[in-house]
């Protein structure tokens, strides 16, 4: 009889791991109050005291605010509609070039596409998978105009490094920190050490407000941009008496009431929350990296690492079987998260390289790849981030199971599956050697 559940053995675990709810009466309250104020949304798309929005969502950019250290917090409906207003506030435009990461999610390079300019892969680090600084000058060109930085995963990137690029060469900075609140670099907050800072408040974050984003900035004028950009800016700029109305035709990316309520309740727990990600992380780490050929995440010296996700590096030559096959057999010993069971909360790779997509594979998007104001030459073949893609086809997996829902047993219950796996790697490098197909 197998011993591995992945060939029929018997699991480490089949009850469901309980779901990460952080939602509790204090939202439940504060939601209530909104519906029986009957206005859940404040908004008006012309120049006049409600063009900001309710009273919620001003509350939760005032704590925002404070509690990030950011002279101005501007809510969103989206983290991914605060990245199109930071570049529109940024004043990106047909002709222009933005760096950006090839190992995140698709938004933070399609940003710069929705205002007609290039996105251009510089690589990641190997060991926190933000971009390397090294590979972000190497790619500047005269039509670049900013850069893009994500804090992967919860990691803070090389922020001195890139700032002293982009100084040198007169760019901004635009830090996504969908999967990275309350991170900080040598003291400072991410979000704040830019030009401007997203975060994401969708379900599967730190905290959240079911979608939602906020923006964070200390220049009022990217803050005015990103304003009018939010709330229809062409509809506002004539009353406002605005000037500088470049890239200010507008969008609707405005938060409800109701997330803004629920947003404020899910803040004060935040701090908590992420102690609680960072303290089973830091366990995980410790014991399951002593199995040989598995690398914990790398905290760089005056970083804090907050664990959107807990990404570890494998090292086949010492394990003796595939990634994909070693994770496989973990996860055949470990149950579902309830209210996850479409998206398992192990995996291999994380990201793939995001200009191997069709969209840049193919170039088809005539506002920027084609556009006669374009005079670079940008590169998306295979082989164009070579650590990018070493890390998302060979050595990257990651897991969820440090999330503050998970109790000691849990981990403990975690631990076991990955030491079963070991105990009975013979009988796994049996079943692949079996169902490897040589070509």
């Amino acid at each position: 009889m197998p011993n591995l559940a992945l060939l029929g053995g018997k699991p480490v675990r089949s009850e469901m791991f309980a779901h990460d709810n952080s939602i509790g009466e204090e939202e439940k309250q504060a939601v209530i109050r909104v519906l029986e104020s009957g206005n859940l949304s404040q908004y008006v798309g012309s120049w006049n005291k409600d063009f900001f929005g309710g009273p919620f969502v001003r509350q939760f950019e005032k704590d925002w605010a404070e509690s990030s250290g950011a002279e101005f917090s501007i809510a969103v409906n989206s983290n991914t509609s605060g990245l199109y207003a930071c570049i529109g506030a940024c004043d990106i435009g047909p002709g222009d070039e933005v760096i950006v990461s090839p190992y995140t999610m698709t938004a933070g390079a399609i940003a710069p596409l929705i205002y007609g300019a290039v996105p251009v892969f510089a690589d990641i680090e190997e060991d926190t998978f933000c971009l390397d600084p090294k590979s972000i000058e190497a790619n500047i060109t005269p039509r670049t105009k900013a850069i893009l930085v994500v804090h992967i995963c919860g990691h803070p990137t090389e922020m001195d490094e890139v700032m002293s690029i982009a100084k040198k060469h007169n760019l901004k900075v635009i830090e996504d920190c969908a999967q990275s609140p309350m991170s900080t670099y040598k003291g400072r907050k991410v979000g704040t050490i830019g030009d401007a800072g997203i975060f994401s408040l969708n379900y599967h974050k730190h905290i959240h407000t079911g979608e939602g984003g906020m923006i964070t900035t200390n220049d009022p004028v990217i803050a005015e941009k990103v304003q009018l950009i939010r709330n229809h800016g062409e509809a506002v700029v004539e009353g406002k008496k605005t000037k500088d109305i470049y890239n200010t035709f507008g969008f609707n990316y405005r938060m409800t009431e109701m997330e803004a309520a629920v947003g404020i309740e899910q803040l004060k727990k935040m701090p908590e929350l992420i102690e609680k990600r960072i303290s089973n992380a830091n366990y995980l780490s410790k014991i399951l990296g002593e199995l040989p050929g598995i690398i914990p995440p790398v905290v760089k010296e005056g970083c804090k690492h907050v664990y959107y996700q807990q990404t570890f590096k494998f090292k086949k030559d010492i394990v003796g079987v595939a990634r994909n096959t070693f994770v496989d057999a973990v996860k055949a010993e470990l149950p579902l998260m309830k209210l996850r069971e479409s998206t398992p909360i192990m995996g291999v790779g994380f990201a793939p390289p995001l200009y191997l997509q069709p969209i840049y594979q193919q170039r088809l998007h005539k506002c920027s790849f084609n556009c006669p104001r374009y005079d670079g030459q940008v590169s998306y073949e295979k082989g164009l981030c070579p650590v990018t893609e070493r890390m998302y086809y060979e050595e990257v997996f990651t897991h969820e199971y440090m999330r503050p829902c998970f109790s000691k047993r849990d981990l403990e219950t975690v631990i076991n599956a990955y030491e079963k796996v070991y105990q009975n790697l013979d009988e796994l490098k049996e079943y692949e050697a079996k169902n490897t197909v040589t070509v």
